[in-house]
């Protein structure tokens, strides 16, 4: 995968193939596409009257991990355990990771440890054809709009990381407008399907706060 507009490395994560062409959720991504190029954010993440809700959030969590991790890929060589022991969004915010697997209860790791291991987790998940169908006529599982909620939960925290713990790298990259937009875009698409709670965004709550308030005056 190459790096995010060419700056900066990235993780070892491949980037989650587009979905077929001819299939709904291909036909969705590029409407979706050609409505964020209008720059109307609020409208991108809005479902497109008669749509599926279940197609409309597979699209978006793929493309929203795309953009994670090629943002993430930028700070890897100051993301690192010596400078980032815990995985957390400033200091009032920690986070601990467990998958019923590998890490069975809760587990204190260093954030590219932690963000490494999300990913892939991530991945594993948009991978499997049971989970994330992309052949025409395969139904969703039942529970997936919680499998997608915690999905995003989870990525949300890497913005937070991201925001709370390399802004100032970020900046001098020159990079910040497209982590803010990237960010945005996410933010909206959460809040239109309600799909992280309130407390959980608390880190980035003033940003927050701030996307909505301009949203308004739109």
């Amino acid at each position: 995968m190459s790096s995010f507009f060419g700056i900066g490395k990235t993780r070892t994560f491949k980037p989650r193939k587009d979905a077929p062409e001819g299939t709904k959720q291909y036909q969705l991504r590029k409407y979706a596409e050609a409505t964020l190029g209008s720059g109307n954010l609020r409208a991108a993440v809005q479902l497109p009257e008669g749509e599926d809700l279940n197609e409309w959030l597979a699209v978006h969590t793929v493309d929203f991990f795309n953009h994670i991790n090629m943002l993430y890929g930028t700070v890897t060589e100051f993301c690192v355990a010596q400078e980032c022991p815990v995985m957390s969004a400033g200091p009032r915010y920690e986070y601990l990771w467990e998958d019923g697997t590998k890490y069975k209860r809760p587990t204190k790791l260093p954030a590219p440890v932690y963000i490494d291991v999300l990913m892939n987790w991530v991945q594993e998940i948009l991978d499997d054809e049971n989970v994330f169908p992309n052949k025409i006529g395969t139904p969703f599982p039942r529970n997936f709009r919680d499998t997608v909620k915690t999905i995003i939960r989870r990525l949300f925290r890497v913005y937070a990381h991201l925001y709370s713990n390399h802004f100032e790298q970020i900046c001098a990259l020159g990079i910040e407008a497209h982590l803010n937009t990237s960010y945005r875009h996410f933010f909206l698409f959460v809040n239109e399907f309600d799909l992280v709670e309130k407390k959980e965004l608390a880190p980035l709550e003033q940003l927050n706060d701030a996307i909505l308030a301009d949203d308004k005056t739109r």
